[in-house]
């Protein structure tokens, strides 16, 4: 296939497909939370029952991403990333049809599939098909594309779940990864596969007591970011009074915020340390929590709440990465990838540990994710005292 030559200074525009496919992947991650309702109604189930199908996606992104990782190791980048997005698509198109909660949930998986493919592969091809200064850069990018999604592809898909219904939503999601897979078609190169890495070896880094702690890190920090997330409507239901406009109002809001933390966090991971930034966050994001029962009474309080919800959650994002890459330089993207499952572990357990905490009360649900990102505060500092001993 041939491409045009672009500046060897500049980040090659064909990258900007892969950001499109993130794009899409994470809107389908995270737009769920938005049509819980519409969902729960539709398919005659409790907010907590569908509540779990972001728990399904997730669990099944965690386990199946290093697996398939694998299985594809051999095939060009180009390979994968097509066949990534026609699973993706599939799924979604047969959760959109599907008739009921049983199918739906079998649906998730394959959209999960398809997720867990493309996500690792479109980093590592970004960063092939970029001059060497320019690959960060790139890869940023293409994150870029999954931070945007709550901004942009969240309140869009959630305002479309009320207009339409919430099977509207997943054709949207569809028609996003139908875009993305027509421009990695006509614009991607092809690009060879990595020296092959088995599935014993991705593991591999997880004997590292250094690395093990900052991926607890992310997996104790994200469920309690996804019991809010996951959640949300419910948490704000107070402010909103199930008006799905003001939710997808508040669901933007947090999304810009969310991108806002994604873009500084690096510029702030180079200042003052990744493990500043993180505590910072993690501590900014306990309070907020902790004061949630308060604030999410009014839209007052609930605007700032949101925001402040969707910085701090974003914040860790590329600070985490940081520590990883300094800890293990020879392993990147595996602990890349390893980390990428660990936050998908954590937001599967957050829907289940959220279901148990909406049976008390709704109020208990930002109360309950407060005690884990203190969990994985301690983790993070644990990480630090580790990385001082050896």
């Amino acid at each position: 296939m041939t491409t045009t030559a672009e500046p060897a200074t500049r980040v090659p525009f064909r990258v900007a497909v892969l950001a499109l496919g993130t794009f899409a992947v994470g809107t389908d991650a995270f737009v769920v939370a938005g049509v819980l309702p519409e969902i729960s109604t539709d398919l005659g189930v409790g907010i907590a029952q569908a509540g779990q199908l972001v728990t399904v996606f997730a669990i099944a992104y965690a386990v199946l991403s290093p697996i398939l990782a694998t299985l594809t190791g051999t095939w060009s980048r180009r390979a994968v990333l097509l066949t990534a997005l026609a699973v993706f698509v599939l799924g979604n198109i047969a959760t959109a049809l599907a008739p009921s909660y049983a199918a739906v949930l079998a649906t998730r998986v394959i959209a999960a599939a398809g997720a867990s493919m493309f996500t690792p592969i479109a980093g590592a091809a970004a960063a092939s098909l970029a001059p060497e200064s320019q690959r960060a850069r790139a890869i940023s990018l293409v994150v870029l594309g999954l931070t945007v999604s709550t901004a942009l592809g969240v309140p869009l898909g959630t305002l479309l779940g009320s207009v339409t219904s919430w099977r509207g939503t997943m054709w949207f999601v569809a028609a996003l990864g139908a875009a993305a897979g027509v421009g990695v078609a006509l614009l991607l190169p092809t690009i060879p596969a990595p020296p092959a890495a088995g599935l014993r070896e991705r593991l591999a880094p997880l004997r590292n007591g250094k690395i093990t702690a900052i991926l607890l890190t992310t997996v104790a920090f994200f469920i309690g970011i996804f019991i809010v997330n996951t959640y949300i409507s419910v948490i704000v239901k107070p402010a909103t009074g199930d008006d799905g406009a003001l939710l997808a109002v508040l669901l933007f809001l947090s999304g810009v915020a969310g991108t806002v933390g994604n873009l500084v966090s690096g510029g702030w991971t180079d200042r003052f340390g990744a493990r500043r930034v993180i505590a910072v966050a993690m501590v900014l994001a306990l309070v907020n929590c902790l004061l949630m029962p308060i604030t999410a009474e009014t839209m007052v309080g609930a605007v700032p709440a949101v925001l402040l919800f969707g910085l701090t959650a974003w914040s860790v994002t590329v600070p985490q990465q940081h520590r990883l890459i300094e800890a293990a330089p020879s392993a990147t993207s595996l602990v890349i990838s390893l980390n990428a499952s660990g936050g998908y572990l954590g937001s599967s357990l957050a829907g289940v540990i959220g279901a148990a905490a909406l049976e008390v009360s709704p109020t208990a649900l930002p109360l309950v994710a407060a005690v884990f990102i203190v969990i994985g505060l301690a983790a993070s500092e644990l990480a630090q005292r580790i990385g001082a001993r050896s």
